[in-house]
């Protein structure tokens, strides 16, 4: 089943417009916020600990330039609008996002932005996040598209020990979800029941996933006999 017109509004009038997304980003950064300052306490301080968050639909809402793609079949999956807003937009940050890093930096916790945003746009990440007042936000600590995901976290490793990961899709928090298919990401996420809500925060976002392609499983009605 590929991904139609229709179903793609659906998708982002939820992200863009409905109540229940900000509810839900919101519980997303309460939760986050009590685990930092139980694993902070835990160590008796943040000295030594890191936080990796994705940024796009993490800490980023980029319903607009999902709404203008929506509304031209040129701009529809297409890397040029989506380098072009890295560039020019203008996104908005989440609900909690703000309070949530001030803390991290207040309590000493190192911040690294790791998001698959194209390298080439690195300064006008930086700008963005900068002028929407992120804390930590320096060219060391936003490391963009190159190396997978994994190799990234594996570098904050060496120096730092990784309390917390925030993202919107699972191969944020994990390279085993890298490429896997859907029916492999369902038994990952069993596999690592016990981290959703510890030290894993998953962020929603109804317009980006391989999910968007998977068949429907209808409900067969049973058949009454005559």
């Amino acid at each position: 089943m590929t991904r139609q017109p229709h179903d793609h509004a659906i998708a982002v009038r939820y992200q863009q417009a409905s109540a229940e997304i900000r509810a839900l980003q919101r519980q997303c950064y309460a939760l986050a916020t009590l685990r930092l300052r139980q694993a902070v306490d835990a160590a008796g301080g943040g000295a030594g600990l890191a936080i990796l968050s994705d940024i796009d639909e993490t800490i980023l809402d980029n319903s607009a330039v999902m709404a203008l793609a929506m509304h031209h079949d040129a701009m529809f999956e297409s890397l040029e609008t989506w380098k072009l807003w890295e560039r020019e937009g203008d996104p908005h940050l989440i609900p909690g996002a703000a309070a949530f890093f001030d803390l991290a930096d207040q309590l000493g916790v190192t911040i690294f932005y790791v998001s698959d945003r194209f390298d080439e746009n690195k300064l006008a990440t930086i700008a963005t996040l900068s002028r929407l007042g992120l804390p930590q936000v320096h060219d060391r600590h936003v490391l963009l598209f190159g190396p997978p995901k994994a190799e990234r976290r594996a570098a904050v490793e060496r120096d730092h020990r990784i309390i917390l990961q925030l993202g919107d899709t699972l191969h944020d928090f994990h390279g085993a979800f890298a490429g896997a298919a859907l029916d492999d990401q369902h038994r990952l996420a069993e596999h690592h029941a016990d981290r959703f809500g510890q030290d894993w925060i998953v962020f929603p976002n109804a317009a980006h996933g391989t999910w968007m392609k998977a068949d429907l499983r209808p409900w067969e009605v049973p058949r009454i006999p005559a």
